[in-house]
């Protein structure tokens, strides 16, 4: 009777291991997979913009720790995406991985009747200008919470002067609107009131400044 006890144990065992195993080998545990997969998962990403975005978190890394901002997560913005799709970019630097992703306008500048768009540092251009940003301190403005945004880059150094900040609107939505087109601005990052208060806890809680760079 033990020796039978011991042989039904010892077969359950047997059958649990395997199928332990079978589910390991078949699914993959989250942390085994490449950090291009879990970035795939997480946005609807091409080829092409999967690999902007690993070469600008790649130098974005060297650049946060050599300039003295946070080392954890920055803010990409890929223009070259249709603005209709989520361009907007919470990448944790330390996982690397796309943590949050949103919608984002460009500058009604910007949009010179071209598939490719158009891109300026000069005042009154209402474009939007590519580089690096710091954003500063938070404040109360016409489109309520807001962020100051300097230029760090001579593409973008009039930035504070254009006052290109970031913010909210409501003609930004939540979900994806693709193929339509999202709504422009004069040159401000602008995304979903709701994406923008997401950000805030990133930016408010951060003992350094964050960095947000629009690239193309």
């Amino acid at each position: 009777m033990k020796w039978t006890m011991r042989m039904v144990v010892f077969f359950l065992f047997m059958i649990s291991a395997a199928t332990s195993v079978g589910y390991f080998l078949w699914q993959g545990p989250a942390f085994f997979r490449s950090p291009d997969s879990r970035v795939k998962e997480t946005i609807k990403a091409d080829d092409n913009s999967l690999l902007r975005m690993k070469q600008q978190a790649t130098a974005a890394v060297e650049y946060v720790h050599e300039k003295g901002f946070n080392t954890q997560y920055c803010f990409l913005l890929d223009m070259r995406i249709a603005s209709g799709r989520k361009r907007f970019f919470v990448y944790d630097l330390q996982r690397d991985s796309v943590e949050k992703a949103g919608l984002v306008a460009h500058g009604t500048g910007s949009d010179n009747g071209s598939a490719a768009l158009f891109f300026s540092n000069k005042p009154n251009s209402n474009a939007t200008s590519l580089g690096k940003y710091r954003i500063g301190k938070s404040y109360w403005g016409r489109f309520g919470l807001a962020y100051k945004l300097y230029g760090l880059e001579e593409t973008n150094s009039k930035a504070f002067e254009r006052f290109v900040v970031l913010h909210g609107h409501e003609c930004v939505p939540e979900g994806e609107l693709y193929p339509d087109t999202l709504c422009q601005s004069w040159g401000c990052p602008t995304v979903a009131p709701s994406f923008l208060q997401a950000l805030k806890r990133y930016i408010d809680t951060s003992p350094k400044p964050v960095l947000l760079w629009i690239y193309y």
